[in-house]
């Protein structure tokens, strides 16, 4: 079956879409910034801080020689706060890892995947990618371009079977959402949510995994947004 790459696959999202991979039969990496994982039961597993730009980039052409036909870009960071209380550091650093980083992997791996004529690419955004909210310009800015660049990659890269899509979760049931939300916030979310519940991070993988599926031989170029409804009121 085909390798795939998952970043940002020890927890969350990322692991749920990296054991989904697994199941379906593709041999599975991840990236996590620790020495040593924690992967998934069966995942290669490869260390970078994509913060760091010397790791970025040498792990980036370390997946020249992968023959990857799955990229996952699923690690991302955020920090919420007024605009004009951001640093440009802390600014730059968002970028870095939600926007750069995603770039010189697909930039990595798509001569491979147009020599073999085939490969899917799923950059995970945001559903404050899709709309906004207060203290959430960095992300945001992040979010919105990520779209942007994975469009105009999916039509570059469409007549040689490369299909090129995001997926766009809402608020997903992780450890970091009840760390950062609380109880009371997860409760107004849910409140806010039509399907009055999160998302379970399986089902996020299971839109990933059709997106990288040979059964995905038509959608590229868009951004699916898994939210239960909250973008639609």
């Amino acid at each position: 079956m085909s390798k795939a790459l998952v970043t940002g696959g020890t927890r969350g999202i990322g692991r749920a879409v990296a054991t989904a991979l697994l199941e379906a039969g593709h041999t599975v990496f991840v990236t996590g910034t620790s020495p040593e994982g924690p992967a998934p039961d069966g995942c290669g597993y490869f260390q970078c801080d994509f913060e760091d730009s010397e790791q970025l980039q040498s792990f980036a052409e370390e997946l020249v020689g992968l023959d990857l036909s799955i990229l996952v870009n699923n690690a991302g960071i955020n920090k919420i706060g007024p605009l004009a209380e951001y640093s440009l550091s802390d600014f730059e650093r968002i970028q870095q890892v939600n926007v750069t980083a995603p770039f010189l992997l697909c930039r990595a791996v798509i001569p491979g995947m147009q020599s073999r004529a085939f490969g899917r690419i799923v950059n995970i955004t945001s559903i404050f990618g899709v709309v906004s909210k207060s203290e959430r310009s960095a992300y945001s800015t992040s979010k919105f371009g990520l779209f942007g660049m994975s469009r105009a990659l999916a039509l570059e890269v469409a007549a040689k079977n490369i299909m090129v899509n995001c997926v766009a979760p809402g608020f997903v049931d992780t450890d970091l959402t009840r760390r950062v939300l609380g109880e009371e916030g997860i409760a107004a979310a849910e409140g806010q949510i039509p399907v009055r519940r999160l998302a379970r991070p399986e089902e996020i993988a299971h839109c990933v995994r059709f997106l990288v599926s040979d059964e995905n031989s038509y959608l590229t170029g868009q951004n699916v947004v898994v939210d239960g409804g909250f973008t639609s009121v």
